[in-house]
C-alpha cells in the first residue's frame, strides 16, 4: 500500500507500509466455489459501476450507499476504491475511464483491525480461510496453501487479528482455472522473517529505471564515483514478449544490483520518486512509445524499495524533475564521459546525499 507524497526528497519508508503475499485457495465443497463465483461476477460488476460513476465526476456519497446495497458495506466500499485506482490508471496512461472493461474475476476486502484483520475475507489458521457472502449473511469456507517460508508470519498474522492488534487487506483473483489469495500485511512484520541483512556502508547508490536496462552508480560520501554497473535485458521491449516474463525479468536484474550494493559497503540507496508522476509522456517514436507502454515503472519501483528494505538499506525518493534532459544532466554527461542513464543515476544519488547532508563536498 502506498500513501502518496510530492516532497522534494522523502524516506521510502513513510511510503510503503504493506506488502503482499499470495496463496492458493481450495474450495471445501462445490457450491461454495459456485457461491465465490458469484460473489466475484458481482464485485466486478460493483467495480465497473463504481469507475462510471467516478469518471463522469459523481461524488462518492452519491452512489456508495448503491454499491453498498449490491453487496454489503465491506464490499462496497473496497469496491469504490478499487473503482477509484483504475480510473487514476487509465488517465495516468491517456485513455478514456468511460470506455474501462474490467475483464477478470476478482473480489476485494479491505482490512479492518476491529474485525479480527478484515471484516469479509478472514483467516481461521494457516491453512484455513472463510469468505463472507453477502446474500444470506453466512460464510464460505476454503482451504488455504501458503508456501513453506510464508507460514510462520502467517501464523502470527492470524494470531495477532484474533487479538485485534493488527489488520490485513484481502484480494482474490481468478486467474488460468485456480483461485489465489493475495493478503496485503504490515511490512514492519513482513521484514521481521524475511529480511536479509543490516545495510550501514558508508556509500550511496543512485538507480535510474528504464524499460530495457536498470543503471547503478555507487558514490561516497565526497560525490565521487566508486562504481558503476548496467544490467541490460533488451529482449523484454521486443514485439510478443510476455509481460510476465518481463516483470520476473526486470525484477531479477534489480535485485542483482541491490545485493551487489549490499557486498560493496552501500547504506543508502536512491531512486526517482515515480509516484508523483500523473501521467506518462509519449514520443513520436513508435518502438519508444512500446516501451513506455510495456514498461510498469511505479511497479519495480515499490518492488525495489521493499527488496531494499529487505537488506536494511535507507532508501530515498528524489523528484525525478530534472535527472533527465536538464542543463545538469548534460554537464554530468559531458564532465565525466557518462551515457545518459548513468549520468542520471549519478544525478539521483547526489540529491539524496545533498538532501540528507550525506556528501561532504558537491562535485558539480
Amino acid at each position: 500500500m502506498l500513501h502518496y507524497q510530492t516532497n522534494e526528497v522523502i524516506n521510502a519508508k513513510t511510503l510503503i507500509s504493506h506488502v503482499t503475499i499470495i496463496g492458493k485457495l481450495i474450495p471445501q465443497t462445490p457450491n461454495d466455489f459456485m457461491k465465490l463465483v458469484r460473489l466475484s461476477y458481482d464485485f466486478r460488476k460493483a467495480v465497473l459501476y463504481a469507475t462510471r460513476m467516478i469518471s463522469k465526476g459523481i461524488k462518492a456519497n452519491e452512489f456508495l450507499k448503491e454499491l453498498r446495497g449490491m453487496l454489503n458495506k465491506g464490499y462496497g466500499d473496497s469496491a469504490y476504491k478499487v473503482a477509484k485506482s483504475i480510473v487514476e490508471g487509465c488517465r495516468f496512461n491517456g485513455g478514456n475511464p468511460q470506455h474501462i472493461k474490467v475483464e477478470k474475476l476478482f473480489i476485494a476486502s479491505e482490512g479492518e483491525t476491529s474485525r479480527i484483520g478484515n471484516r469479509n475475507v478472514r483467516l481461521e489458521a494457516t491453512d484455513r480461510v472463510k469468505i463472507k457472502y453477502p446474500y444470506d449473511r453466512t460464510w464460505l469456507f476454503f482451504k488455504v496453501q501458503f508456501g513453506k517460508n510464508y507460514l510462520p508470519l502467517v501464523q502470527e498474522i492470524v494470531k495477532l487479528a484474533k487479538e485485534k492488534k493488527t489488520s490485513y487487506g484481502a484480494i482474490i483473483v481468478f486467474r488460468d482455472s485456480r483461485i489465489y489469495l493475495h493478503l496485503s500485511i504490515p511490512i514492519d512484520l513482513y521484514l521481521k522473517y524475511f529480511s536479509k541483512g543490516s545495510a550501514n556502508g558508508s556509500l550511496t547508490a543512485g538507480f535510474d529505471l528504464n524499460a530495457d536496462r536498470i543503471n547503478m552508480v555507487v558514490v561516497d560520501g565526497f560525490g565521487r564515483i566508486r562504481d558503476a554497473k548496467t544490467e541490460w535485458f533488451p529482449e523484454v521491449t521486443s514485439h510478443g514478449f510476455p509481460r510476465s516474463k518481463a516483470k520476473i525479468k526486470r525484477l531479477e536484474a534489480l535485485a542483482r544490483l541491490l545485493d551487489y550494493a549490499y557486498h560493496h559497503n552501500v547504506g543508502v540507496v536512491v531512486f526517482e520518486n515515480l509516484f508523483i508522476i500523473k501521467r506518462r509522456k509519449f514520443t513520436k517514436n513508435s518502438s519508444a512509445n512500446r516501451k513506455i507502454s510495456r514498461f510498469a515503472k511505479k511497479e519495480l519501483l515499490q518492488y525495489g524499495i521493499i527488496m531494499a528494505m529487505k537488506y536494511g538499506f535507507k532508501v530515498l525518493l528524489v523528484n525525478p524533475k530534472g535527472t533527465t534532459h536538464s542543463k545538469e544532466h548534460d554537464e554530468v554527461m559531458r564532465k565525466y564521459g557518462l551515457d545518459r542513464h548513468t549520468a542520471s543515476a549519478y544525478i539521483i544519488a547526489l540529491r539524496g546525499m545533498e538532501s540528507h547532508n550525506l556528501i561532504r563536498k558537491a562535485i558539480i
